[in-house]
C-alpha cells in the first residue's frame, strides 16, 4: 500500500498544497458530491474516517457561523468526535500564550485543530510550536491545523471551494479562468487568497473592480503578476462594463468600512455605490455569467441585491453548499481515510529552504593595487585599520540614504565607534553611502549576515594596516530569521511584538525584490523588518 502524502498535513496557507494535490482534492470532492446526489452510501464509506474517537478540536477566536458550522457537519459525516473552545471562558484571554493552549490541547489526543483568529499567521506558528512540543514529549502524532481564516491574510478553505465552484462552472476545465473580484479587495481575505490560489488554472485574468479607497494590496497585485495572471483595475462597476472584454464569473465581497475610519465612513454610499450591482447592468452582461459571494451579504446593503436571488446569475448558494463537501473531503484527506491513491508530485516541507550564497568574498590576489586603499572623493580619507562599507542604497536619494546608514550602524552595533558616514555621488550621477570606522574590528559570519540583511547590495572592506586584507560583496539573502531585532510591521501578525507571543520574525525574499513575512506575507523592504527603524 502506498504512503497517504496527506495523513496529518496542514493547511495554514492555499500553497500548504501543490497544484497537483488541490487538483487531485477537487477530483474527489467532485466523487463526493456525486455520491451525495446519487445517494451512494458504499462510496460514502469509503470516504469516511469512521472513528469515534477521532479528535477534531474547533477553536473560532473570531466569530463565525457558515464556516464553523460547514466544519462542524463535514466532522458529523465521518463519525468523528467533535470538540470546542469555549473562548470566552479560556485561559487565552487570562494571558496565556497561544502555544501553550494549543500543546496541551494537543496532548488529549486532539488530532486536527480548525482555528479562526484575527491573529494573522497563527496557524502556521502554532503547526512549528505542535511540531517541537510533539517531539520533546514524544507523542505518536503531530496534530494537523486547518486555517478557518486569520484577519485579513488566507482562508485557505474558503479558496478550496471557491476554486471548486469555479471549476463546476467550467465543466471541470483547469485550462483557462476569468474572473473579476468585486468589492473589499483590501480587508477581504478570500480574495487575498487567490492570488496564489488561482494558480491550479493554467491561464488566469483577474480583474480588481473596486474604488481606491478598498482596492487590493500591492503586494497581492504583484504577487498575481509574478504568478503569471493577467491583472487589469477598474474604480466600480459602471466602468467596467465600459470594457468589452468582461469575465462571465463575478466573485463580490462585503465592505469592511466599519474598518476603516470616519473618513471613509463619510463617503459610504459612494464607495459602496460603486461596487453594488444594480438592475440597469443586466443587459451588459454576457451570457451564463454567474455571481459567487463568499457570505454573509449585508442585509442593509448587499453588493449582490436580493432581487438576483431567483436568476441564473445566482452561484453563491451552491457555493456556500460546496463549502461542506470541500471539508468533508478535507478531512478524510488529513486524516487518511482517502488520498492513498494520489500518485503526483508532493508539496516540500519547507518553502524557503535554499543554498544560495549571499556573501561574495571577492578574490584580491589579482588586484594591481595589492589592496591598497582608495582616497574616496569628496573629503573621505583613507584609513589604516578598520572596515568601509560602501555602495549603501546606491541610487536612492541624500535623505533615503542618510537615514538608512543610521540604521545600519545601529543593527551592527558601531555606533559607538569612531569615523563617520559619507554620501557621495558617482560618475553615473547617483548618490551611493559610505560608512567608515576606524579601528579593530573582528566581524563574525553572523555580523556579515546581518550586513547583507540591512545593506544588501553594498561592499564591505576590511583594512589592515592601510591595505584592504578582506572584500565581501552582500546580496540579499534568500531568507532573514534568529535575528532578535527583526520585526514585522503588520501590528495583526503573530511575530510583531504586540502580540505577546514571543514568536521570532523570519522573512523570506520574494522575485521581485521584497521580504515576505513568513508568517502573515505582508511585504517589507529591506530597510523596513529591523525594529529600530529611523
Amino acid at each position: 500500500m502506498s504512503r497517504n502524502v496527506f495523513y496529518g498535513r496542514s493547511l495554514t496557507v492555499i500553497e500548504d498544497f501543490s497544484i497537483d494535490e488541490r487538483r487531485y482534492f477537487f477530483k474527489k470532492v467532485r466523487q463526493l458530491k456525486d455520491a451525495i446526489l446519487a445517494g451512494d452510501e458504499k462510496t460514502l464509506d469509503s470516504f469516511r474516517i469512521n472513528d469515534p474517537d477521532f479528535g477534531i478540536y474547533e477553536v473560532f477566536l473570531e466569530d463565525s457561523t457558515r464556516t464553523k458550522e460547514s466544519f462542524r457537519n463535514a466532522a458529523k459525516f465521518h463519525h468523528a468526535k467533535v470538540s470546542e473552545l469555549m473562548c470566552s471562558s479560556s485561559s487565552i484571554n487570562k494571558g496565556e500564550s497561544y502555544a501553550d493552549t494549543f500543546n496541551m490541547l494537543s496532548g488529549y489526543s486532539n488530532t486536527i485543530f480548525i482555528v479562526r483568529s484575527k491573529v494573522e499567521g497563527l496557524c502556521r506558528y502554532l503547526d512549528e510550536q505542535s511540531r517541537d512540543y510533539t517531539n520533546r514529549n514524544s507523542l505518536p502524532v503531530k496534530p494537523a491545523f486547518i486555517n478557518a481564516g486569520d484577519g485579513k491574510h488566507e482562508h485557505p478553505t474558503q479558496e478550496l471551494l471557491d476554486e471548486f465552484t469555479f471549476l463546476e462552472d467550467n465543466g471541470m476545465d483547469f485550462s483557462n479562468l476569468h474572473v473579476a473580484l468585486v468589492g473589499d479587495l483590501y480587508h477581504g481575505r478570500t480574495v487575498h487568497s487567490k492570488a496564489d490560489g488561482l494558480k491550479v488554472f493554467d491561464h488566469v485574468r483577474v480583474d480588481l473592480i473596486a474604488p481606491a479607497e478598498l482596492a487590493m494590496p500591492d503586494s497581492y497585485v504583484e504577487k498575481m503578476k509574478e504568478n503569471g495572471f493577467e491583472v487589469r483595475s477598474f474604480s466600480s462597476i459602471e466602468e467596467y462594463l465600459k470594457n468589452p472584454d468582461i469575465a462571465t464569473k463575478w466573485y463580490f465581497t462585503r465592505p469592511q468600512l466599519e474598518r476603516m475610519g470616519e473618513r471613509i465612513l463619510q463617503k459610504q454610499a459612494e464607495l459602496r455605490s460603486s461596487i453594488t450591482f444594480r438592475k440597469e447592468f443586466m443587459p451588459l452582461l454576457k451570457e451564463g455569467t454567474k455571481f459567487y459571494h463568499p457570505l454573509p451579504r449585508h442585509k442593509e446593503h448587499p453588493t449582490i441585491p436580493t432581487f438576483l436571488d431567483n436568476t441564473p446569475l445566482n452561484a453563491w448558494e451552491r457555493q456556500a453548499i460546496n463549502g461542506m463537501y470541500c471539508r468533508i473531503v478535507l478531512l478524510g484527506l488529513i486524516a487518511g481515510s482517502i488520498g492513498e491513491d494520489y500518485d503526483g508530485p508532493v508539496k516540500p516541507e519547507d518553502r524557503s529552504i535554499t543554498d544560495e550564497e549571499y556573501i561574495v568574498s571577492v578574490d584580491l590576489s589579482a588586484r594591481k593595487d595589492t589592496g591598497k586603499v582608495k582616497n574616496y572623493s569628496e573629503g573621505v580619507h583613507p584609513i589604516d585599520n578598520g572596515i568601509v562599507i560602501d555602495h549603501i542604497c546606491k541610487g536612492d536619494s541624500p535623505s533615503e540614504i542618510r537615514a538608512h546608514m543610521r540604521l545600519i550602524s545601529s543593527v551592527l552595533g558601531i555606533d559607538e565607534g569612531r569615523g563617520g558616514e559619507w554620501i557621495s555621488r558617482g560618475s553615473d550621477g547617483k548618490y551611493k553611502g559610505i560608512i567608515f570606522r576606524p579601528g579593530d574590528y573582528e566581524l563574525t559570519r553572523k555580523d556579515l549576515k546581518r550586513l547583507a540583511a540591512v545593506a544588501p547590495h553594498c561592499t564591505l572592506n576590511i583594512i589592515r594596516n592601510g591595505k584592504v586584507e578582506a572584500k565581501f560583496r552582500t546580496h540579499m539573502p534568500p531568507r532573514i530569521y534568529n535575528f532578535d531585532d527583526l520585526c514585522c510591521t503588520n501590528d495583526a501578525c503573530v511575530s510583531h511584538p504586540g502580540q505577546g507571543e514571543n514568536v521570532s520574525a523570519m522573512f523570506i525574499r520574494t522575485p521581485d525584490g521584497h521580504y515576505a513575512c513568513a508568517y502573515c506575507g505582508r511585504f517589507h523592504s529591506y530597510k523596513e523588518i529591523w525594529n529600530r527603524r529611523g
